[in-house]
């Protein structure tokens, strides 16, 4: 038996697992090399595409917060235009009576646009907050100065005062020279007379309003402002119409010239459910006040009183085209006076012509549901 060894160059057999890889092997890894690199390419491209996708999906900072942008918007042009509000139910005066706090809703709606980063509605805000200060600003601040003639001041002392000899000495120690009261009734009229006599030398009484002076008073009238209206107006005796009278004017002797002053109270306003914000009986005594005032001689008049309503409200033009806010042209501040416990709206006024406010401001609270108000005057 003959023996050969084999021959040189030979390969292993293909199952030896000792041999070096064949060329299917190399095959194998090279294909699976270049599948990963694919693999791993179209994975990252789809990841990028999909970020981009999520990016251009997310609203930026100009698209978020329409709906506070269109809301600060909606602010702004209420209060810009609110005078062509419509006034059915009256609710042009009650936005108006309330006007100066629509600017909270300012910061409200930019804590909103800040929390969305949204550029629109900041944006947008500036229309509401550049309307609010020009409409408002300017009562920001001490606008008082030095000087003056003469203080007066209007007290609404509330029918339902609990103790009206308290607030009389309230008044009294008040200092001003003129004093207007309205709202008083039968049984307290005779508290206040006496509480007020010894600062006042000169007052009078007629119907709820009344007028207390240290100078000289004459020519003092009832003032129709159409308290009574109606077919059987005409039938009340005149005692009966004098009990209701809710304005007077009188003449106050100063060192520089009689001065006009007028007391006033208007109807109230209610809120009914069949009419809503209802104001028809102060409107009506307001045209009618306005009608007394444009008709009065004297260049130098003051009116004092309850006129259940702000500046802003429509429902006075007949009067602030006439005279101007001792408040606004002399106070600190809005001046509120209503209800006392929490103010929200100053409806108890001074309003001038021909004098000029040195000084306006609100006196402490007494036992009525107002604040009295007072101003120093001169001319």
């Amino acid at each position: 038996m003959i023996w050969s060894a084999p021959s040189a160059g030979k390969t292993s057999p293909p199952n030896d697992p000792s041999g070096p890889p064949g060329d299917d092997e190399h095959r194998d890894a090279a294909t699976a090399s270049r599948t990963g690199r694919r693999d791993t390419g179209t994975a990252t491209t789809g990841a990028g595409i999909r970020r981009a996708a999520r990016a251009l999906a997310r609203p930026g900072p100009w698209r978020r917060g329409s709906v506070l942008a269109a809301l600060a918007l909606l602010l702004g042009l209420v209060m810009s235009l609110h005078a062509r509000i419509t006034d059915r139910g009256s609710l042009g005066s009650l936005v108006e009576t309330f006007l100066p706090w629509f600017g909270l809703c300012v910061p409200v709606l930019l804590a909103g646009a800040l929390w969305r980063r949204s550029a629109s509605a900041v944006t947008a805000l500036l229309l509401p907050a550049v309307v609010w200060l020009n409409l408002f600003g300017g009562l920001l601040g001490d606008r008082s100065r030095p000087g003056g003639d003469l203080t007066v001041a209007s007290h609404n002392v509330d029918a339902g005062n609990p103790d009206p000899a308290g607030t009389a000495r309230e008044l009294a120690a008040s200092r001003a020279d003129v004093l207007a009261l309205e709202e008083l009734t039968p049984q307290d009229r005779g508290v206040y007379e006496r509480g007020l006599a010894k600062a006042y030398r000169y007052h009078t009484v007629l119907g709820t309003v009344g007028l207390w002076s240290r100078l000289p008073l004459s020519d003092t009238r009832p003032v129709d402002i159409e308290t009574d209206y109606g077919p059987l107006a005409a039938t009340k005796p005149a005692d009966v119409k004098l009990a209701g009278n809710r304005a007077l004017r009188a003449t106050v002797t100063t060192g520089k010239g009689p001065v006009a002053v007028y007391v006033a109270h208007l109807g109230s306003v209610r809120v009914l459910p069949s009419t809503g914000f209802w104001t028809g009986s102060r409107d009506r005594n307001a045209k009618a006040l306005g009608k007394a005032l444009a008709a009065e001689p004297n260049p130098r008049v003051v009116l004092l009183g309850d006129l259940n309503g702000t500046t802003d409200d429509r429902a006075f033009d007949a009067l602030t085209s006439r005279l101007r806010s001792a408040q606004e042209a002399a106070g600190d501040g809005f001046g509120f006076t209503w209800p006392a416990r929490f103010p929200v709206a100053r409806i108890d006024q001074i309003l001038v012509r021909g004098v000029r406010p040195h000084r306006s401001w609100v006196l402490p609270s007494t036992g009525s549901d107002h604040l009295p108000v007072a101003a120093r005057i001169g001319w």
